[in-house]
């Protein structure tokens, strides 16, 4: 059976490395599936779960990326992420809960911090939508 060398990391760790049957994660033109001996290519990626197929047990691994950019190669794949985080580490109250937080900060924010805080929204927003979507499967 054919496998390839996947990475996903960002700024802050390695959050997977292993082999995989397949990946599929949310290219910014739409959704990538890579196979085993893909023709290389780099692509930016939106916020959106990278689902690594494990070799033999057909266990799918998701992770939660916040947008980055993914590296193909015909034996390797690196997701070099802004944020990632594993599917199992992904809580739904504390993210509602900093998504409150950031709001009231916002209000009285200004200039460069506003920006940040919009940001960071945006974030958090596309995560629980990412948490809901994972917990109906």
């Amino acid at each position: 059976m054919s496998t390839i060398k996947v990475d996903v990391v960002s700024a802050e760790e390695e959050i997977f490395s292993g082999d995989a049957e397949f990946v599929a994660l949310p290219g910014e033109v739409g959704e990538l599936g890579i196979l085993p001996q893909h023709t290389p290519l780099i692509s930016l990626i939106k916020p959106g779960f990278v689902r690594i197929t494990l070799p033999e047990t057909k266990e799918v691994k998701h992770v939660f990326v916040a947008g980055g950019v993914i590296e193909v190669q015909p034996h390797q794949v690196t997701v070099l992420a802004d944020t990632a985080v594993r599917s199992e580490d992904l809580d739904h109250a504390k993210v509602e809960k900093a998504i409150a937080e950031a709001r009231e900060a916002r209000k009285n924010a200004t200039g460069a911090e506003a920006h940040s805080l919009d940001n960071e929204l945006a974030l958090l927003v596309a995560q629980l939508a990412a948490i809901k979507k994972l917990s109906m499967h």
